[in-house]
């Protein structure tokens, strides 16, 4: 996968949790966790965009890790909200939590391949 298609299913990622975040309910649950997940939900193809710039290796890891960081807090806010049934829609969750898996797991190997390169 090239930095284009992943850019690319980091924005797909957000739209979904954009989604996912208009049909909570309106409680004062629904409204907190909506507010969390839209923001570390987006947060990551931005970040990603700015990682595409950085300065240095180090920066570049240093922003991949705040990806990871913020879609890591993105999968939490989603399993409360399944298990506090929140959702309208169930099937849109676990889309999310699924791609959420890939994506982390992408980006734990992306920064373990960064600092590998940054040491050599």
């Amino acid at each position: 996968m090239n930095k284009f298609e992943l850019e690319e299913r980091l924005i797909n990622f957000a739209v979904l949790i954009i989604e996912i975040t208009n049909e909570l309910q309106n409680t004062k649950a629904g409204n907190h966790l909506s507010g969390q997940l839209v923001r570390s939900g987006t947060s990551p193809a931005l970040n990603y965009g700015e990682a595409q710039s950085g300065e240095s290796r180090k920066d570049f890891i240093h922003k991949i890790k705040v990806v990871l960081k913020e879609l890591r807090e993105t999968f939490v806010c989603l399993k409360i909200i399944l298990r506090t049934k929140l959702y309208k829609s169930e099937k849109k969750i676990q889309i999310a939590l699924k791609e959420n898996d890939e994506l982390i797991s992408i980006f734990v190997k992306s920064v373990e391949t960064a600092q590998r390169n940054m040491n050599k």
